[in-house]
């Protein structure tokens, strides 16, 4: 007797896989859904059809002045006319090649942490770049040493004066203001009452009035023949302003942290900094990975407040030239630029966090 020999099973309906089934999910689930969907895709349409017309289509890309633009349509070349000011500032064009330089060190040290390589090639790597790299960017930027001739600061500016302010803000924030979350939490009474009044302090004022102060007010008050350099001030004010929020963040991860782990690590004999170091910062750091991202993207824009004290940063720079006379019609096109640049490195930060994030979960969420 021949047994029965089962029948492969079939596919699910098209509706229920796929990008239909999606659709149907998200967009169309309701009456209502779907005529909320067809409203705003019509509004998207007529509004983006435009846009990509102007800015891509139409556009124009390579020109030797103003005059190559053409009235109704995008002109990036004004862009590419003042993408070195744009990039470099007023930094001598003769030494781009320094940091250029700087600029391959840098992605040499951050790119490899997005892609799936041995963990240990992206641990030296990060490494390099929160202790080797500013201080390479410092020899090679500044010069002045090893025969490379000196610039000065007020020549920085541009794209590399925001990651320089960017990146020296965000390495040096993040352990200060885990110091301060550990002294805000100190049984001590003076050492918590010096973090308090120091983050409290530095959170109640805002950052434009501390650029202010540094830049401005500090050199009142310093004896005569002392100063300091303008973009030093800035970054001392900008990492102590951001240290401030940046231990409150570490402070909501420590208290998050269930009171029996403070009690095991007690009972294992270690002394309290090995308690942190070993135990406790590695669990309160990874629950507060968003909020650390954050704080870095939101000090990442807030570089572009150096303005105010003569520092031409990536928007300063663009921002001046757009004075210019000759090209008063590409203000859209200058701003976008910019807007651009900052997305491309705010949601860069943003997808590493979430793979950090994602990558050093233990599955203790509830």
């Amino acid at each position: 007797m021949a047994m029965h020999q089962p029948q492969p099973d079939l596919p699910p309906p098209v509706a229920e896989r796929g990008a239909l089934k999606w659709l149907r999910e998200n967009l169309f689930s309701t009456w209502y859904n779907s005529v909320l969907t067809i409203v705003v895709g019509y509004w998207l349409l007529s509004t983006l059809i435009p846009l990509i017309d102007w800015a891509f289509i139409s556009a124009v890309f390579n020109g030797d002045g103003p005059e190559a633009c053409a009235p109704g349509a995008a002109c990036w070349v004004f862009v590419q006319q003042r993408l070195g000011f744009f990039i470099y500032g007023f930094y001598p064009d003769e030494l781009w090649w320094r940091p250029n330089l700087v600029f391959a060190l840098f992605a040499l040290a951050v790119v490899p942490q997005f892609l799936p390589i041995a963990a240990a090639i992206r641990k030296w790597l990060a490494i390099f770049g929160l202790t080797g790299l500013p201080v390479a960017a410092y020899f090679l930027i500044a010069g002045g040493h090893f025969g490379l001739e000196s610039v000065d600061t007020s020549r920085w500016g541009g794209l590399m004066l925001t990651l320089i302010l960017a990146y020296v803000g965000i390495i040096a924030a993040l352990p200060i203001g885990t110091l301060l979350a550990l002294g805000r939490r100190s049984e001590m009474p003076i050492i918590r009452g010096i973090c308090v009044v120091f983050i409290e302090f530095w959170r109640a004022v805002p950052l434009i009035t501390i650029l202010f102060m540094a830049s401005v007010m500090l050199p009142l008050f310093l004896p005569e023949g002392v100063t300091f350099d303008k973009l030093l001030r800035a970054l001392v004010g900008i990492t102590l302003f951001q240290s401030a929020y940046m231990a409150e963040v570490v402070r909501g991860g420590l208290q998050a942290i269930p009171k029996g782990q403070y009690e095991a690590a007690e009972a294992l004999g270690l002394g309290y900094w090995r308690r942190m170091r070993l135990i406790i910062l590695p669990q309160a750091l990874k629950i507060v990975i968003p909020g650390i991202a954050n704080t870095i993207i939101s000090l990442f824009k807030d570089t572009t407040l150096v303005l105010i004290i003569g520092l031409f940063d990536l928007l300063g720079a663009v921002k001046s030239t757009l004075s210019d006379p000759a090209w008063d019609n590409v203000m859209a096109e200058g701003y976008l630029f910019v807007a651009f640049c900052f997305w491309v490195f705010c949601f860069g930060m943003s997808r590493y966090s979430h793979r950090l994030e994602k990558n050093l979960d233990t599955g203790h969420r509830s």
